[in-house]
C-alpha cells in the first residue's frame, strides 16, 4: 500500500511540469454500478471509467498508474460513500488532483449502522463493517437518491446539455422504479423472509423488503467453529433456503453451511454492471419458484 501510495505524489509533481492539465470529457466513478448509472445519464456526451474494475474488491483495491493518469485529466469523479477504496483514496486524490471536479452521489442517504440487519436474539451477531454499512446502490430506493446526486453533478459541470440530462434522468428513474416494482413483487409472493450472505452486501436490500440478512463473515474474518455452528442452527431455526456467496469471496464455509441445512447456494455480483438484471437475479433466487 505504502509503495502505491506514492503513485499520486509523483503524478502530480509530472503533470506540474506543465502549465496546467488539459480535461478530457471523461467522468471516473469508483464502482461498475455507478458507471452503470452514469452511462444512462450521459449518453455519448462523457466517456465514463471505473477506477475499481469489475471482478476486484472495492475494500483492498489499489489504483494504476494509468489510471491516475486518467483520474488527472477527467472533468470528475463520482464518489459513492464510505466504501474502503474511498476511505483509503479519496482525500489523496483530492489533494493531489485539485482540478478535478469531486462529488459525492451518496448524499441525502442515511446509512445504516453495520450490523443493524445481522441481528439475531442472544448472542448471535454477524457483522463485518465497523461504522456504516456502505452498500446503499443494491436498494433501487437509495439507488434513485444516486442518480439525482449524479445528475445535480453533470448539470453542475455541463449545464448546457441540461435537457439531455433531465431526458436521461426521467428514463432512469423510470427503469429503477420499474425494477424496485418487480422485486417487491416477487419477494411479496415468496415464504422466504430471511437469507445468509458471505459478505453483508445487501443490506439496505433486505431492509427495503422485509427481509432479515445473516453473514457469514464476522469483523472480517472467517467464522470460528462456534459462530459457524450457531450460523447453522439459525438457519434451521429460520427456515432459511438461501444462502448468497459474492464471485471475489471463498465459498468453503456457505459451502458447508449448504451441506447441513439443504439451503442453496448462489453466486452474485452485487458489484455488477447489469446492476438491473442482478438486482431481479438476486429477488428471483429468493422467490419460491
Amino acid at each position: 500500500m505504502n509503495k502505491i501510495s506514492a503513485l499520486p505524489v509523483l503524478l502530480l509533481l509530472l503533470f506540474s511540469c506543465s502549465k496546467a492539465v488539459q480535461q478530457e470529457n471523461r467522468i471516473m466513478v469508483t464502482i461498475e454500478p455507478q458507471r452503470y448509472f452514469a452511462e444512462q445519464l450521459v449518453d455519448s456526451l462523457f466517456l465514463v471509467k471505473s477506477l475499481v474494475p469489475a471482478g476486484t474488491s472495492p475494500e483492498t483495491y489499489d489504483p494504476t498508474p494509468n489510471q491516475m493518469a486518467e483520474l488527472a485529466h477527467s472533468k470528475a469523479y463520482f464518489c459513492i460513500g464510505p466504501i474502503g477504496f474511498e476511505n483509503a483514496w479519496i482525500d489523496k486524490l483530492k489533494k493531489n488532483f485539485p482540478q478535478v471536479n469531486f462529488f459525492d452521489n451518496s448524499e441525502g442517504i442515511q446509512f445504516i449502522a453495520s450490523g443493524a440487519l445481522h441481528r439475531h436474539e442472544g448472542n448471535r451477531q454477524y457483522t463485518i463493517h465497523s461504522g456504516v454499512d456502505p452498500h446503499s446502490w443494491n436498494s433501487p430506493r437509495e439507488a434513485q437518491k444516486i442518480v439525482r446526486n449524479m445528475y445535480e453533478a453533470l448539470l453542475a459541470i455541463d449545464p448546457e446539455n441540461e435537457p439531455v440530462y433531465t431526458v436521461n434522468l426521467q428514463n432512469l428513474s423510470d427503469k429503477i422504479k420499474e425494477i424496485d416494482e418487480k422485486t417487491a413483487l416477487i419477494l411479496k409472493q415468496s415464504s422466504q423472509k430471511a437469507f445468509i450472505i458471505y459478505h453483508p452486501a445487501l443490506t439496505y436490500f433486505a431492509r427495503d423488503y422485509g427481509l432479515t440478512q445473516y453473514c457469514i463473515e464476522t469483523d472480517g474474518k472467517e467464522p470460528s467453529p462456534e459462530q459457524l455452528k450457531t450460523l447453522i442452527e439459525t438457519a434451521k431455526e429460520q427456515n432459511i433456503k438461501t444462502i448468497f456467496i459474492q464471485q471475489e469471496f471463498d465459498r468453503k464455509n456457505a459451502a458447508v453451511i449448504a451441506q447441513e441445512t439443504g439451503c442453496k447456494l448462489f453466486v452474485i455480483n452485487p458489484l455488477s454492471y447489469n446492476w438491473g438484471e442482478e438486482i431481479i437475479r438476486i429477488a428471483k433466487a429468493l422467490s419460491d419458484e
